[in-house]
């Protein structure tokens, strides 16, 4: 930086109000009203030049190079617009802050965006957001989903909660608000990523549940406070929640939903893609398919969750599955059993033939079988037991396995 850019950027820090040395600061603050979220120009000459240096550009009209006129223009007069000093007194008057790249607070994840890194952040809520972010998840998917969609998304935030994990979406109406709502119905905590300032509530329905989530977890925004929502403001939004998170989960989504392009980014980053399945004949789960059939992994659980997205040996729970008395009984004497006609009655020798054993093995089979309240003896000949029997009762305890 030369001695005159030093100057501006110091004199433009004095104007402020703001103590010299938050020069670097208030220049992110300001650049956040400049340029759009992820514009990967401004994010190369912000690690080339640092943001002093691109603000200074600004504002003394020197461009640093690789932007068209028209585009640089655009950036001046948003520039020229800039307030810095306002923007971080209405942050606080929300109870918000801006949390620049290299903060104890910020999430070094979000530098795996490279050029695309957010200048900066601004935040809303008690808790730290590098701190949250460590063991984190996304939940995304359809605004307008189904009931199933609605509960599931619930289900797993509220479980993922309880075991100390924070969920991250993006607070839109449907899977994203259910999200949100389950983990503050068990207490845990949430990040809700917006694409407007963090003083706006957007959609406007979900304003007590903005304020719900400011409360007790994080509302987070690259806009600063004022700014409104547009489309491209959305998709960029969804990258900062891919890249924040360990892992994406799509709970429900059409084939053109934009929570699909989170789940694509997440991919990209290299964190771990997860999708719940639901109907084939609802085009609300489509989408979630088509991640499956691209290699998403399909999940069910805040188990199957936690153990692709936690650390080593988080695994989920072995699946127990009810099993059939007979699916106890050791495989000779399972196929003694089966060699008992269903209807009628057979002597030892036909039993032993259809078993493929000897007759004293045959014999000894039944007899156990007998005592088991499997079959029972008539006479010389051996039939399955009638009516009630002592297993079906409780003679052989119903028992688990692992499927």
């Amino acid at each position: 930086m030369t001695d005159q850019e030093e100057r501006a950027c110091a004199e433009g820090a004095r104007e402020d109000g703001v103590r010299e040395g938050d020069d670097a600061r208030l220049a992110r603050a300001a650049l956040t009203t400049v340029t759009e979220p992820g514009d990967e120009l401004v994010g190369r000459w912000l690690a080339e030049h640092g943001p002093c240096d691109v603000w200074s550009a600004l504002r003394a009209d020197r461009p640093p190079g690789g932007v068209s006129a028209d585009r640089w223009a655009g950036l001046r007069a948003r520039a020229a617009r800039a307030d810095s000093a306002r923007d971080l007194e209405l942050a606080e008057r929300v109870g918000a802050r801006f949390v620049c790249p290299g903060d104890r607070e910020w999430p070094r994840q979000l530098d795996d965006l490279g050029a695309g890194r957010p200048v900066g952040l601004w935040v809303r809520g008690p808790c730290s957001l590098r701190f949250v972010a460590l063991r984190s998840v996304a939940l995304v998917g359809a605004r307008a989903c189904t009931d199933y969609g609605a509960h599931v998304a619930a289900e797993l935030a509220g479980a993922l909660a309880e075991r100390g994990w924070t969920v991250v979406s993006g607070a839109a109406y449907g899977i994203d608000g259910a999200a949100h709502r389950g983990t503050l119905a068990l207490g845990g905590a949430t990040v809700a990523v917006l694409a407007c300032g963090v003083d706006r509530a957007y959609p406007a329905g979900h304003q007590d549940l903005l304020d719900r989530v400011a409360g007790c977890g994080l509302v987070v925004a690259e806009l600063p406070p004022g700014a409104r929502p547009t489309r491209g403001r959305f998709l960029q939004r969804n990258r900062v929640i891919a890249a924040l998170t360990r892992g994406t989960v799509v709970v429900e989504a059409a084939r053109r939903s934009g929570s699909l392009v989170t789940a694509r980014r997440a991919r990209l980053l290299g964190r771990h893609l997860m999708a719940v399945p639901g109907p084939v004949t609802s085009g609300l789960s489509a989408g979630a398919h088509e991640l499956i059939r691209e290699g998403a992994t399909l999940v069910g659980s805040a188990d199957e969750v936690i153990e692709l997205a936690g650390d080593m040996g988080e695994l989920a729970a072995e699946r127990l599955l009810p099993v059939v008395p007979r699916d106890l009984l050791a495989p000779e004497t399972g196929q003694v059993l089966e060699a008992v006609p269903a209807g009628g009655a057979a002597g030892v020798a036909a039993v032993a033939v259809a078993a493929c054993t000897s007759e004293r093995v045959a014999l000894a089979r039944l007899h156990e079988l007998r005592c088991l309240g499997f079959v029972e003896r008539v006479g010389d000949r051996w039939q399955l037991r009638r009516g009630p029997s002592r297993h079906a009762e409780g003679g052989i305890p119903r028992t688990h396995h692992r499927a």
